[in-house]
């Protein structure tokens, strides 16, 4: 949804990743056949431009201001229209993609206007309220300057946060404890995707989305598949797979995995023009913006 990276304490210099169209080519260093396959299983549009996140039998969807969640034929159950409503100590207004971890909603949230954004903060949910529970602050001295996403590790008690910027901070994942909210450190991802805007936790490996496709020339975005190096204390990025198979390209959010049903879930919006990663305006044939969830079979 807009523009801005987790170390264990010094980086490395990193590569630039190349903006890829939909060619299918191997820009990763890593062969295609190395990677899961993904089959297009269908497509749900759901209210909600953020994030989506997997827990038993419910899907939760993030729209910048709204919570919502679904059973698993995405049937409404519970909506949180204003969830900054209470809670904050420090103003808020956008939440970006999130994660679902033992019945509690975590959220990157933040005040975001036009590309800049400020107070970023850990916020936890109830899933069965969709009410705040708790906030954690991020570390200032991180560098951390947004957060587009947010995952959850619960086999090493760990949160990590995602940024957007294509600048030095978008380069970077970010650290705290799962349990106290303390920051860690950050960790360099190699080479290191443009535009990132959501993350999830698979099996140790953390999988990002990037919206790094011209809509209006056609192109896709793309997931993309970090996995922890510790000779080179650093991410190795590899590309996971091209969203060249969605209704009509846009901007693509955040992402989940349904083990039950061995799915990667994908969120997408299509419709609006994004300027300096807020709707403006729409594209001829739009009056309002479309937010899918595409289902992949692994």
């Amino acid at each position: 949804m807009k523009i801005l990276r987790l170390t264990f304490f010094t980086v490395p210099s990193l590569l630039l990743l190349a903006t890829a169209a939909c060619t299918h080519s191997d820009n990763s260093g890593v062969a295609a056949e190395s990677r899961a396959s993904y089959t297009l299983a269908d497509c749900h549009e759901v209210d909600g431009r953020q994030g989506v996140a997997c827990e038993g039998d419910y899907y939760y969807v993030s729209g910048s201001t709204t919570l919502t969640k679904y059973d698993k034929d995405w049937n409404v159950v519970a909506t949180n229209a204003q969830p900054f409503a209470e809670g904050y100590a420090l103003e808020v207004n956008h939440i970006g993609d999130i994660d679902v971890y033992r019945n509690e909603l975590y959220c990157g949230v933040e005040l975001f206007l036009d590309g800049v954004a400020s107070n970023i903060q850990i916020a936890v949910y109830d899933c069965e309220t969709l009410k705040l529970k708790r906030t954690f602050n991020f570390e200032p001295k991180s560098g951390q300057t947004e957060c587009s996403g947010i995952a959850v590790n619960g086999e090493e008690g760990r949160v990590w946060m995602c940024a957007w910027p294509d600048e030095d901070t978008g380069h970077y994942l970010y650290q705290y404890d799962l349990t106290t909210g303390a920051y860690i450190g950050k960790a360099a991802l190699s080479p290191s995707p443009k535009w990132i805007q959501g993350i999830a936790c698979r099996e140790g490996a953390y999988y990002l989305t990037a919206d790094d496709g011209d809509a209006d020339l056609d192109e896709c975005d793309h997931v993309y598949k970090a996995v922890w190096n510790k000779e080179r204390t650093a991410f190795d990025v590899t590309e996971e797979k091209a969203l060249d198979d969605v209704t009509r390209q846009g901007e693509i959010e955040g992402l989940t995995f349904d083990e039950s049903r061995n799915q990667m879930l994908v969120l997408y919006n299509r419709g609006a023009r994004i300027i300096l990663g807020m709707p403006s305006g729409f594209y001829p044939g739009y009056d309002h913006e479309i937010h899918e969830v595409f289902a992949y079979d692994r």
